[in-house]
């Protein structure tokens, strides 16, 4: 009897202790919030995270208990953890032949150092759009599991592609027979692939609709998958519950893509009248990857960028930013995605002054990256604001981001999940 009494009490004390640990709250002091499903920016209010989640935000006094934590930032600005819905994340910016050298699993531990210096730079869900060897799969489920710091991620693995189409070019001659994880041609092939994917791990489909130009010898403004095609794709996807993001820069291939019921146009770099007004009667989102283009140019001498992509770069610079402004003013959504890799990861929040660049406010484009691409993603009940119930993914700058949005380029403080990952206001 002695002994079942030891043993309940021993389990009673490890009972208490879990509820205590569960129970632990963290009470976060705002000088400014910006509530992105307003636009508005709320003075003094009062975060509760418990257990991962946001529990309680207003302006009533919160009294700190014991074990709790209290983090000020009474002098900062407050917003949801950024989304950037368009990542390579196990890529860096390396270009032309030189891709050739990246091994599968360097491509993991390139993933890896991406997904920390992502998160640090207050991007705290990522949609990632094409990766070899279902790197970002693995990524994604090294992340959810604890073991690296890293972004929300949902994932696509291989792009899917026409044979010989951007996502297939590997630069090889005929004689190495290669062929590119994603490639698949006719709708029964289509959708075999569509349900090979996901069944290695893609939590997001993605297809390449035109030609791109960081490849070789195709046109970016050539359709490449046929509406059939994609119609089988999309279905599939549906079906199977993930959604799909089209690359395509040219008009014909956007038109197809939404008409073909996709959930986003990446890029969108010849879009015309007849395209925005097919994407604002589809409801389909834009992503449009514009920093990318400033960066380049700064840069592509230092980083040896191949000739022979120069030429494409310069044509779709030269109309794709009158272009996607055009889109903008014509109100068709836009979802906040960089194309990262392409430029450095971690610089992510550069494109934002780019967006308002390109006829934006700054509220717009901050909106872009928490509520739109929270609903694209389909994670509007998970991310994108911060309420009761969300994922306590909260970020902090200095200045007030709704005047300036260049203060999203230096975040101080990063918070995701409730854990602390980044805090520069508490040295």
């Amino acid at each position: 009897m002695k002994r079942f009494l030891m043993i309940m009490l021993v389990l009673f004390f490890a009972i208490t202790t879990m509820v205590a640990q569960t129970s632990k709250r963290t009470i976060i002091h705002a000088g400014k919030l910006f509530d992105a499903k307003s636009g508005k920016v709320l003075a003094n209010q009062t975060i509760v995270v418990e257990g991962g989640n946001i529990v309680s935000v207003g302006s009533d006094a919160v009294a700190a208990k014991d074990g709790d934590t209290v983090i000020d930032l009474t002098k900062s600005t407050v917003l949801p953890g950024l989304m950037d819905v368009h990542t390579h994340i196990t890529s860096d910016p390396v270009f032309g032949y030189a891709e050739l050298g990246i091994s599968i699993p360097k491509e993991a531990l390139v993933g890896a150092k991406n997904a920390r210096t992502t998160l640090l730079a207050g991007f705290t869900s990522i949609r990632n759009v094409a990766a070899n060897g279902y790197t970002d799969v693995a990524l994604s489920e090294m992340v959810e599991s604890g073991d690296l710091p890293g972004p929300h991620m949902l994932v696509s693995g291989p792009a899917m592609s026409i044979t010989g189409g951007h996502c297939d070019n590997d630069l090889l001659p005929f004689e190495y027979h290669a062929k590119a994880d994603g490639v698949a041609d006719g709708v029964q092939n289509v959708q075999q692939k569509v349900r090979e994917i996901i069944k290695y791990g893609a939590t997001v489909i993605k297809i390449c609709a035109t030609g791109g130009v960081l490849s070789k010898g195709d046109d970016p403004q050539a359709s490449q998958y046929t509406l059939e095609e994609m119609k089988a794709i999309v279905a599939d996807a549906h079906r199977l519950g993930r959604k799909v993001a089209a690359h395509a820069h040219g008009k014909q291939g956007i038109i197809w893509a939404s008409e073909a019921g996709v959930d986003s146009i990446e890029h969108g770099s010849y879009i015309d009248d007849e395209g925005i007004a097919t994407l604002k009667k589809n409801g389909t989102y834009l992503v449009p990857t514009v920093y990318l283009t400033e960066w380049l140019h700064d840069n592509m001498d230092k980083i040896g960028f191949p000739s022979f992509l120069r030429k494409k770069m310069e044509d779709v610079t030269a109309i794709a930013n009158n272009n996607i402004a055009h889109a903008i003013k014509s109100g068709v959504k836009i979802a906040f995605g960089t194309d990262a890799a392409v430029y450095p990861h971690g610089l992510n929040a550069h494109q934002f002054n780019t967006y308002v660049n390109l006829g934006m406010t700054p509220v717009q484009a901050i909106q872009s990256a928490t509520v739109s691409a929270a609903d694209l993603m389909g994670w509007s009940d998970k991310t994108g604001n911060i309420e009761k119930g969300k994922w306590a993914d909260i970020i902090a700058v200095d200045g007030d981001p709704t005047v300036n949005v260049r203060e999203l380029e230096n975040v101080k403080f990063v918070m995701k999940s409730g854990v602390v990952y980044k805090n520069e206001y508490a040295k």
